[in-house]
Order: C-alpha cells, then structure tokens, then sequence
C-alpha cells in the first residue's frame, strides 16, 4: 500500500509509523549538498519541509528511541552564530545532536553533504576541568585505563581527535609514557561513515547504537575524569 494512502486507508498504521525511527533519508544529504550553495533565507524558507521531514524529524525520532542507554539528546541549531564572524552564512551546512548525562561529555553524530559521522567524547574543557583530565592521566592506573580506551577506538576504525598542546605541559615530564595524552585539551574520536546501505532503513537505530557502544567507555572514563 502506498504511503501516501495510509492516513486515510489505516490511520492507526500510519500514526505508529510517524512515531518510530525508520531511517535516514537520502533526501537529508542531498538538501546539505543544496544548501552548500545557496546558504540564504529564502532558499531555506523554500526547503525547510525537506529539512523538517528529512532530517529534525527522524533524528529526533532516532534520539527518543535511545535515550534510556545514552542519555538525553540535543539537536542543535540550524542557524549558524554569525555576530562575530567574517562568514555571514545564515545555516550550517551539518546538522549535529549529542547525547550523554553530562555537558559537553557525551555520543555526538551529524549529518552533512559527505552522509553520517559518528563520535564521542569530552569537546569543551574549563581550566579545572584540564587541571582533573591531566592528573587523571598521570595516574597510572586511570592513566593506563584511557590509553587502552583510545588504542581500542583507533583500533576500531575511529580518528582520536582534540584540541592539543604542540608541547607536553608543564609540571609533566616530557619522557612522560602517556606524553601524547597529557597535550590533549579536549578529547575525542570519531568516524565518517558516508552513506551506507542501512542509513536509511529501520537497521540505522542499532547500527549507530553499536558504534557508541564502541565509544562508551571513552566517554564513560571522561565523563568520570573530566566532566564538569
């Protein structure tokens, strides 16, 4: 039976359908790859059904659907924070949600002209909250920990990724076994899938489920050692 029929055929059918995730449509990406050269008002105003069918509304049926094992989410903003920048582009050309218990620390994803990208970790740190990740990593045992954490997410395809030190800071040895980590100012790791198959069937909920599983002790050891 045609989708477009279901409303008046079987509304009890189409009513359950509009409430659970079934995927991300192609439509989501090729409306990035559009707004890529026409990031104005008017063309958004034209297209923002596409935007609110293809991607705020299975997101957001995405995120309600994993909220008790990731913690609530957030979709952030469409519109970019133009007051102080040179680019007075209107939109961003991605659209990003994260989701964890605690903020700035958590399982992030967007999607943008190049398909999913999938991540984790801690973005934003505060002096005290550097001061905490460091002593965190000095420790041997906790230290030891998060190197075998980023090891297992390099191993399992994603990038480690972070605002980084050119130096090892001061107080640490240079020598120092976890040097690399200690330059960290913010840690992360994240991996860009593309358009796969599955991205726009049902299958896409357990898939992205899996890779923030991969990522769930990273975000777990940051949650505990540099989370606010």
């Amino acid at each position: 039976m045609p989708r477009n029929l279901w409303p008046l055929i079987a509304p009890e059918i189409y009513d359950a359908c509009m409430d659970t995730f079934s995927g991300i449509p192609g439509a989501a990406f090729q409306f990035y790859s559009e707004l890529e050269s026409n990031n104005n008002r008017d063309w958004w105003l034209e297209h923002k059904d596409v935007y609110e069918s293809s991607i705020k509304e299975p997101l957001t049926l995405l995120l309600a659907e994993l909220e008790d094992r990731f913690g609530q989410a957030k979709i952030f903003r469409p519109n970019r924070d133009i007051r102080f920048s040179a680019d007075k582009s209107p939109y961003k050309t991605y659209q990003g949600a994260i989701a964890g218990t605690r903020e700035g620390t958590g399982f992030y994803l967007h999607l943008s002209s190049d398909g999913l990208f999938i991540g984790g970790g801690c973005h934003t740190q505060s002096p005290e909250q550097i001061a905490k990740f460091r002593q965190a990593v000095d420790a041997p045992a906790s230290g030891e920990r998060l190197e075998k954490i980023v090891k297992d997410v390099a191993d399992a395809g994603f990038e480690v990724e972070g605002e980084m030190l050119k130096t090892v800071p001061k107080g640490y040895d240079k020598d120092h076994p976890r040097a690399e980590l200690l330059k960290h100012k913010s840690l992360s790791a994240g991996i860009a899938l593309g358009e796969p198959d599955w991205l726009a069937t049902p299958d896409a909920k357990e898939e992205i489920a899996g890779r923030w599983e991969q990522l769930r002790p990273l975000v777990e050891w940051m949650n505990q050692n540099a989370a606010p």
